[in-house]
């Protein structure tokens, strides 16, 4: 049985972090976000990284992916979306080292990327990160 989490942190109250991944799901010609939760009171939000995937549209495209919630404010990236409903788009795939700190105590990182227009019938966001528990 692994009794160690290998590269996540220990807080000041001497408590592992816990490792977090969310997804949007597939998501057709909407807006496809996946969040690191708010983990409570006394608990940090980390960011390690994000993926996001998709088909084409009717149209040719460039959309934006939004990274909310984290210290510094939000960042915004490009995903290129390919002509062609059935045409797979290049991944976007971001990880952060070290990992992106939420703004504050209690509040959740986001990764958002818009809908990638008519006729796209695929897209995906997903995210991975921790929660780190702070001394009060």
């Amino acid at each position: 049985m692994r009794t160690e989490f290998g590269p996540y942190p220990t807080g000041d109250t001497g408590k592992r972090a816990t490792p977090v991944a969310a997804s949007s799901g597939n998501v057709a010609n909407g807006t496809a976000a996946a969040s690191v939760a708010a983990g409570g009171g006394n608990v940090m939000s980390y960011l390690s990284g994000f993926e996001c995937t998709g088909g084409g549209a009717t149209a040719a495209a460039t959309v934006n992916v939004t990274v909310t919630g984290v210290l510094g404010g939000t960042m915004t990236y490009n995903f290129g979306v390919p002509a062609g409903v059935d045409a797979p788009a290049a991944p976007l795939v971001v990880e952060f080292n070290p990992p992106l700190q939420a703004s504050g105590l209690n509040t959740a990182i986001q990764v958002s990327m818009a809908a990638l227009g008519a006729g796209n019938a695929h897209a995906a966001v997903n995210v991975h990160g921790f929660q780190l528990p702070m001394s009060s």
